[in-house]
C-alpha cells in the first residue's frame, strides 16, 4: 500500500470530529511530502531536533505536533513554530513554554499528559496532582500558553478491556475538567488512540488520535 491511500483509507473512516495526527518520526522528508501532497497538513514528531529540521524544509502550512515526551531545555528550538505540545507532564515544563512563547510573541497550544497507563514508565500527571496544578496560581498567571485538551498513552498490551478501561478513565477525567469550568480552560482536545487502538480510543471519545506506522509503514 502507498502513503496516499493509506491516508485515505484512515481518513474515510474517522467522524467528521477527529483529528488525525500523522506520526512521522525517523521518517524522511520525501515520506513526508508524499502525505502532504494527498492533503495531510498535521505531522507529529517525537525529538525536537528531527521536527526542526523537517520544518525548515518543508512547506509552511504545515502544523507541527510534538508528541514525544520533553525535555525543558529544548523548548526554546521549537517555540517559534510549533503548533501543539502533546506531552506536557509538569508546571517546570509549563513554565518553560509559557516563558519561550512570551520571547516569540506567541501563544503556545498544550495538552496535559495524564498518567493512565500501568506501566510505571510512562509520563503524566495523576488525577490529584492534575488538580494542584489547575488550581495553582502559578498556572492561572500563565499568559503564552493555552490548554486545548487532554493526551494520554494506554498500557502497552494485547488486553483489549485494558486499553479500554484506560481510555473510557482519561475521557471521565477530561469530562470533570470540562464541568468544573476554571476560567482558563475550554477543553476541546481529547488526545489518545495509536496505530493500533485509535478505534477503540475513538469509540471512547478521542477528538484526537497519532497514527504513524498504518500510514507510513513499520519504522526502520
Amino acid at each position: 500500500m502507498s502513503i496516499p491511500s493509506n491516508l485515505q483509507k484512515i481518513k474515510s473512516s474517522l467522524p467528521e470530529n477527529v483529528t488525525l495526527v500523522a506520526v512521522s518520526k525517523t521518517k524522511p522528508v520525501s515520506d513526508l511530502m508524499e502525505a502532504y501532497n494527498a492533503g495531510q497538513r498535521i505531522f507529529g514528531e517525537n525529538k525536537v531536533q528531527e521536527m526542526t529540521e523537517k520544518w525548515e524544509q518543508m512547506p509552511k502550512d504545515i502544523q507541527w505536533h510534538m508528541i514525544g515526551h520533553v525535555q525543558t531545555n529544548k523548548v526554546k528550538f521549537m517555540a517559534e513554530y510549533v503548533s501543539l505540545i502533546h506531552g506536557v507532564d509538569s508546571l517546570k515544563l509549563l513554565q518553560e513554554i509559557n516563558k519561550q512563547a512570551q520571547k516569540n510573541d506567541r501563544i503556545i497550544d498544550c495538552l496535559l499528559q495524564i498518567h493512565i497507563a500501568e506501566e510505571e514508565t510512562k509520563f503524566g500527571f495523576d488525577e490529584q496532582e492534575l488538580e494542584v496544578l489547575l488550581n495553582s496560581t502559578e498556572f492561572q498567571e500563565m499568559k503564552n500558553i493555552r490548554i486545548l485538551g487532554l493526551m494520554g498513552m494506554a498500557t502497552f498490551t494485547n488486553n483489549q478491556d485494558q486499553i479500554k478501561q484506560e481510555f473510557i478513565h482519561l475521557k471521565a477525567i477530561f469530562d470533570t475538567i470540562q464541568m468544573q469550568s476554571v476560567p482558563t480552560l475550554k477543553l476541546s482536545v481529547l488526545s489518545m488512540g495509536m496505530s493500533d487502538d485509535y478505534k477503540l480510543a475513538i469509540d471512547c471519545g478521542s477528538t484526537m488520535i497519532r497514527v504513524g506506522s498504518s500510514i507510513f509503514g513499520e519504522r526502520n
